[in-house]
């Protein structure tokens, strides 16, 4: 990789700048895309952006040989493979954001369809995936030279299609998974038994499931609000207990893998107020009966509605909103300034092997503060279909990390609709336009891994060339996702607002800010913590919460 080539990329992330390494499709209103790489020889079915800005990526072992060699000649032998017994191949990769170079991991047992989160030592714990992988735990600690380090037999059940969220203790639970209506927790503090939550065989469509990959937030009580299918629960999870049970959303269309759709916890608000109000997005997804229909070779069109509820809501109801288009197999991003990308995925048919059709390529913005009607925004489409396995992050310049897609059962490139694709793309949503420049605040201090602890006043120091509203300058703190399958799990953002804008010259200014007042809010670990002026974001610094 060229020296000239690294420094235009290092240029980026500073300036803000575009500077992309192939033709710009757009213009700047609707965003920008950029080919960070070609090829990084292994497909992004999962992404997990770490504290030193680098992007764990991996998809399965079983596939057969992906396009990168493991290094040194290290190869792995495992006799239960039957595509391939030894392989000297990585199936996980390091992205490097700040340099756009990757490494080869050596993953080694199968973490096709698992899950997982950061823990609050900034270290990603990961949990399932198949057969010899489906009670496995691993750890990847953010360091140049590290490696995946595995537990065998760390867990009570075998999980495969489940979901992780951290908790307030710092524990992470996993709920759910294939023939799992339960969900266990790590680290183990007790004997390593699981918790049944019958709400999942109750939503367990016969012989296609439906509820796989449910959807889990960390509600601002501490309880855990679960979606699956069409619905979802409140789960006491200390006690075992359901505490509430929301409505069906209209139409009873299901919205979980794998009719696969995609959901977000919106940004938390008003911190300060004695009742916080949160509102869960659910959007896309396949009608009943697409899966079987695809099996057929019958490809049902896609949801083209999304519903929003306040959970929080004595009585809440779903209200239901239309998408400019339908989408299933989409993923959902929460950007810095409270906006979501809605982003991949395919037109018609389900998740599975080669059951999606007519790929997605316009990205779409929602506006949640906006009037219904007038919250979504077409975005400039990428060449690139991302269909089945593809994922997505947000990174701490602001873009959007793309990557992955792979419809089959192994890696394809000739001969087939939509081939595997192993290149990675940025996306730059228009805050990140040159226009924007005055009106962007840059962070002078503190610098990155400042620590900050939960009910504390605390101010930031930044530069803003333009004039300055203070009206309209906010700090939030968004909490990097775990992302696979059209989900981006702990994925979070919190509107701490400002206390108070003083100018203290030369274009500076000091802002003051109050740091959440529960774990429940933001459960302690790492987080990029942005300052947003007139809807434009700086670029974060990473702050870790005690």
């Amino acid at each position: 990789m060229s020296p000239t080539f690294i420094f235009s990329i290092l240029l980026f992330q500073l300036l803000f700048a575009s500077q992309p390494c192939h033709r710009v499709l757009t213009t700047a209103a609707d965003g920008r895309w950029q080919l960070l790489q070609k090829s990084i020889g292994v497909s992004a079915m999962h992404m997990q952006l770490l504290r030193n800005d680098r992007v764990v990526m991996f998809d399965r072992t079983d596939f057969g040989k992906s396009n990168l060699s493991l290094p040194n000649g290290k190869c792995l032998t495992n006799s239960s493979n039957t595509a391939l017994p030894a392989d000297c191949t990585a199936h996980s990769v390091e992205y490097n954001v700040l340099t756009n170079e990757f490494r080869a991991l050596m993953v080694q047992t199968d973490v096709w369809c698992s899950s997982g989160a950061i823990m609050p030592d900034g270290n990603l714990v990961q949990t399932g995936g198949f057969n010899n992988g489906e009670r496995r735990v691993r750890v990847f600690s953010p360091c140049s030279t590290c490696d995946w380090q595995e537990i065998p037999n760390r867990l009570a059940a075998k999980r495969w299609y489940a979901s992780n969220h951290i908790l307030p203790d710092g524990r992470q639970i996993i709920v759910g998974g294939r023939g799992q209506f339960n969900y266990e927790f790590i680290p183990k503090t007790f004997a390593a038994n699981t918790f049944n939550l019958p709400f999942l065989s109750e939503t367990n469509d016969r012989g296609v499931e439906n509820n796989l990959y449910p959807f889990v937030f960390l509600n601002v009580d501490g309880n855990l609000f679960i979606f699956a299918n069409n619905r979802a629960i409140l789960l006491d999870y200390v006690n075992n207990k359901v505490v509430k049970t929301y409505p069906t959303i209209p139409g009873g269309n299901p919205r979980s893998y794998p009719s696969t759709g995609s959901a977000v916890l919106l940004p938390l608000k008003n911190l300060k107020a004695s009742a916080i109000q949160a509102e869960v997005f659910v959007c896309g997804g396949a009608p009943k009966g697409s899966y079987v229909q695809a099996l057929k070779g019958n490809f049902i069109g896609a949801l083209n509605t999304c519903a929003r509820m306040t959970i929080t809501d004595p009585n809440p109801q779903w209200v239901m909103e239309t998408m400019p288009m339908a989408r299933v197999m989409s993923d959902m991003i929460l950007l810095p300034n409270g906006k979501v990308l809605i982003i991949n995925g395919a037109g018609s048919g389900s998740a599975g092997w080669e059951l999606g059709r007519d790929p997605v390529l316009s990205p779409v913005m929602y506006l949640p503060d906006n009037e219904i009607g007038s919250r979504f925004e077409t975005q400039t489409p990428t060449t690139i279909p991302r269909m089945y396995h593809s994922a997505v992050v947000l990174l701490r310049d602001g873009r959007v990390l793309v990557g992955g897609s792979n419809p089959h059962a192994f890696y394809n490139f000739t001969g087939v609709l939509f081939p595997t694709e192993l290149s990675l793309e940025a996306f730059s949503p228009a805050y990140m336009d040159s226009e924007f420049n005055d009106l962007r605040p840059t962070i002078v201090a503190p610098k990155s891994m400042f620590g900050i602890q939960i009910r504390k006043k605390l101010s930031v120091q930044v530069q803003i060339t333009g004039k300055v509203d203070p009206n309209l300058v906010s700090v939030t703190m968004v909490a990097p996702s775990f992302t696979t399958h059209s989900f981006s799990m702990n994925q979070r953002v919190l509107d701490l607002g400002n206390d108070n804008v003083t100018a203290s010259g030369n274009s500076t200014y000091n802002i003051e800010y109050t740091t959440p007042r529960s774990y429940n809010l933001a459960p302690a670990g790492f987080y990029l913590l942005f300052v947003v002026h007139q809807d434009i974001p700086s670029q974060a610094i990473w702050v870790k919460l005690r």
